[in-house]
């Protein structure tokens, strides 16, 4: 790797007083973020706190190492090795190969650290370790043995998006809403403790994120009426440091309604997270935190979005039912709230606002701004000032969306269009509606290159039919309300992968996929895209132009997320297979009925053609001529 390269990726914060001309050629206009992600919030010495927040900050700056599910704290997904690149990514080969031994869909994807590679299973949750001078045999494997009783729980298949590290230890989540800390050297379990009662619905799909010395954990379960949480556990012994609730009174959702900012200014009404309901609903209400975390270590505030409100039949809760479909900022030390934006008030359409927030410092109109950027559900990519939860850019990803007609920035409220309500009565069929309720993107995760200023996203072409029905809430059985049917936007195509400009709101280039793109996306150093298809094509892009470079199928279909490591002075990328996750969940779960699988089950039904269950973990290499003249080269 070049050492410009390594430069721009552990300094791009502190380059304010250079010349930018004179390092035009390689990241035009570097953002301070990835050096925020390595700088720590104050900390005292000799803590627990800055003993973790110094190893995350080394591990960090080392991009020989993929210390967390996002590579970094700002949730880039980006790697500065170049070893690999748009002139020899055509000479790729598979290195190692390692089958999980598990079904079901392989979301996540793996760590590395020091030189030790993890990663994790679906249900029931196995952890393998890797040494990576040894990569054909298993170091040690951990069994989490989830219990096959919470599998009814699970709405949108047996996932999990894997492990955190921090400390010498492991951060395991399961489906049985347990959080787990094991020993990174020898496998051995530390800790346990439940994090709710699944038998509910309440259970865990999400990676937790570790700040200082507190690994954060939300639930899942909206579609069972649980109420969402997000939860600081101490690292070193599992107790609960705090909890926020995602609806509720204040004192519960960690609001302050004098200092809490929404659109920039204090709250000031108190306990909305009720008053937004009707009576009692917010008990049940959703809003659970199942998605991805970010940090930014400078103004101290952790980042993560809440799920739809419960029930799905919008006509049983009148209001904008707060703070389901929000973002918040957080303290990690606190808890408390200091901002919070809600993206799509009274849901009526299931779109979460549980997708990544990605933290880089961008130009927007000619103002340097610190950004949030967030691709939503419901359709709308937003461009967030962080500090103050402001949006700048809120447009379009997709251009089929037609459930809002545009977002109103002055409010941050969608201009709806009355045709695709679904709070026109019960028993009403609304057709045509876009995005689905899977959204124009879900989870699958987004990256960001400081190269060439763009955010590449894999996204859904998918749209829906919704009908609501009354539904009455009983603890551990579907709280929907809704009979959805999914299908292409356009006649073979689901998906789309972007290329897109946080700072106009637009497309700078895309390539259309018969199958939704679930994949998680990587950018690297050397220009190179990587990102996967549900029907199992491993895919390298060019990052500036869009042009497929290269391809591979792999056993299965694709919906784990790529990531790079350096081993030996080489460049490896690697990503799970499995088919899997929401979107394909008939195939995983064996469902027939069209309208199963939360209604995708008759969009993807036709993928059992192309693919098949089972579960790997693959690890890409350059020949070993090309790998040799790249290492020359630099």
């Amino acid at each position: 790797m070049t050492w410009r390269h390594m430069f721009s990726y552990c300094m791009a914060g502190s380059l304010a007083a250079v010349t930018w001309a004179t390092w035009a050629t390689w990241a035009p206009g570097a953002a301070s973020a990835q050096t925020n992600a390595q700088s720590a919030a104050p900390v005292a010495a000799s803590t627990p706190a800055a003993d973790v927040t110094a190893e995350l900050q080394r591990l960090q700056r080392n991009p020989a190492n993929w210390p967390m599910q996002a590579g970094n704290y700002a949730g880039w997904r980006y790697t500065p090795l170049d070893q690999i690149n748009p002139s020899n990514v055509k000479d790729l080969k598979i290195s190692w190969q390692i089958s999980t031994g598990v079904l079901r869909g392989h979301e996540g994807g793996p760590l590395v650290v020091d030189g030790m590679l993890y990663f994790q299973t679906p249900q029931p949750f196995i952890i393998y370790a890797i040494d990576l001078d040894r990569p054909g045999e298993i170091k040690w494997k951990y069994n989490a043995n989830s219990v096959q009783d919470a599998v009814p729980m699970a709405c949108c298949d047996l996932v999990n998006r894997g492990p955190a590290y921090a400390g010498g230890k492991l951060f395991v989540t399961t489906l049985d809403n347990h959080v787990i800390a094991i020993d990174a050297k020898t496998g051995k379990e530390l800790w346990k403790v439940q994090n709710g009662n699944y038998a509910s619905g309440e259970t865990i799909t999400m990676s937790p994120l570790v700040v200082g010395d507190k690994v954060i954990v939300g639930n899942s379960g909206g579609e069972y009426g649980v109420r969402g949480t997000l939860t600081a556990y101490g690292i070193g012994d599992g107790k609960v440091v705090w909890r926020a609730y995602g609806t509720g009174p204040d004192k519960d959702v960690l609001i302050d309604p004098r200092t809490t900012l929404m659109m920039g200014k204090p709250i000031g009404e108190t306990d909305l997270g009720v008053k937004s309901w009707p009576a009692g609903q917010w008990q049940h209400g959703g809003a659970s935190a199942w998605g991805w975390i970010s940090y930014d270590p400078e103004l101290n505030l952790i980042y993560y979005g809440t799920s739809n409100p419960g029930a799905w039949n919008p006509n049983q809760r009148p209001g904008d039912n707060k703070w389901s479909t929000s973002i918040f900022a957080r303290d990690p030390n606190t808890g408390l709230a200091k901002w919070v934006f809600q993206l799509t008030p009274h849901d009526e359409w299931d779109y979460d606002a549980v997708n990544e927030n990605i933290l880089a410092d961008l130009n927007i109109d000619g103002r340097q701004r610190k950004a949030l950027v967030h691709l939503d559900r419901n359709g709308f990519g937003y461009t967030i000032d962080r500090e103050s939860g402001i949006p700048l850019v809120a447009e379009k990803y997709d251009p089929v969306v037609n459930w809002a007609e545009r977002i109103d920035l002055s409010t941050g409220a969608p201009v709806r269009v009355k045709k695709y309500s679904t709070s026109q009565g019960v028993d009403n069929n609304v057709q045509g509606i876009c995005p689905a309720s899977i959204g124009s993107k879900d989870q699958q995760p987004a990256a960001f290159s400081p190269r060439t200023r763009l955010f590449y996203a894999p996204t859904n072409h998918v749209c829906m039919d919704y009908e609501p029905i009354d539904i009455a809430y009983v603890a551990g059985q579907p709280y929907v309300g809704a009979i959805v049917s999914m299908y292409g936007a356009d006649k073979n195509q689901l998906g789309r992968f972007i290329a897109w400009d946080a700072t106009t709101g637009r497309v700078a280039w895309e390539i259309p996929e018969n199958w939704a793109v679930w994949s998680g996306a990587l950018a690297t150093g050397g220009d190179v895209v990587f990102y996967g298809t549900m029907d199992g094509y491993a895919k390298a892009i060019d990052a500036r132009s869009g042009n497929v470079l290269w391809q591979q199928k792999l056993p299965s279909g694709i919906v784990g997320n790529f990531m790079s490591f350096q081993h030996n002075g080489r460049q490896y990328v690697a990503v799970l297979s499995g088919i899997g996750g929401w979107a394909a969940l008939g195939l995983a779960a064996g469902l027939t009925d069209p309208n199963a699988g939360l209604g995708t089950v008759g969009a993807f039904s036709d993928l059992a053609k192309y693919t098949n269950l089972g579960g790997t973990l693959t690890v890409f290499e350059l020949n070993s001529d090309s790998a040799g003249n790249a290492a020359v080269a630099h």
